[in-house]
């Protein structure tokens, strides 16, 4: 027990302190019909490179979870917190916005709930309102707007239950120059992306959940989770 807690608090301050957006895939355990999770999410998105010579972006954001079972196989997801975004830019000034509103939804579907296997397909959204910043007497507005679709398959070894999978995802950048609206979408050669992550149980009721995101974008998340 203490080197679960352990390695979440480690976990988290790596994710708090390492400036580092696509949506965590949250696993493949889904609430029974009527029943809810909820828990308190971190993901940190190191690097999501946009379209053309637009530069990257990153950011931190940092959630409210619940997932509310429809049926046994289905599930609703959201979420609701607060969020920043950084557009690292080729040619100019880095802009930095502050965090402020953040939040998501999206349904997970099982498709095979085994004894030890299962396969879980998702979809997921995410939306980041950070603060508008002000500069050289212009001010400057953004949005990240996170879409994926997801399939993850995961085996149950009791003492933690580790997954895997494919997701398709896209991340686009608006922002404002005063009223001038610009959307930037991600890199489009990008947008194929691999997912792993694992399940470590407290106890039957309380789980901590570590996801990484590879090629289509570089990102950690980890939450803590309660079953109701």
């Amino acid at each position: 027990m203490r080197k679960k807690i352990l390695a979440f608090i480690l976990f988290y301050l790596v994710c708090c302190f390492k400036n580092a957006f696509a949506a965590p895939a949250y696993g493949t355990k889904i609430p029974k019909q009527g029943k809810f999770f909820i828990g308190g999410q971190s993901y940190i998105v190191e690097n999501r490179k946009l379209e053309k010579e637009n530069g990257s972006m990153s950011g931190k954001q940092h959630f409210f979870l619940i997932s509310y079972g429809l049926l046994d196989w289905l599930s609703i997801d959201l979420k609701g917190g607060v969020g920043n975004i950084h557009h690292h830019k080729a040619d100019a000034e880095d802009l930095d916005y502050h965090s402020f509103l953040g939040g998501g939804y999206g349904f997970r579907v099982k498709f095979i709930d085994g004894e030890k296997m299962d396969a879980v397909f998702g979809f997921q959204h995410i939306s980041v309102h950070p603060y508008t910043i002000d500069r050289n007497n212009q001010k400057y507005k953004a949005v990240s707007d996170d879409w994926q679709l997801s399939t993850i398959v995961s085996y149950d070894l009791e003492m933690f239950t580790p997954y895997i999978g494919a997701k398709f995802s896209r991340m686009d950048y608006i922002h404002w120059i005063d009223k001038e609206r610009n959307l930037i979408k991600s890199d489009t050669t990008k947008n194929l992306g691999v997912l792993i992550g694992v399940d470590i149980p407290v106890n039957k009721k309380i789980w901590f959940n570590f996801e990484a995101q590879f090629l289509d974008v570089k990102a950690i998340a980890g939450s803590i989770n309660i079953s109701f």
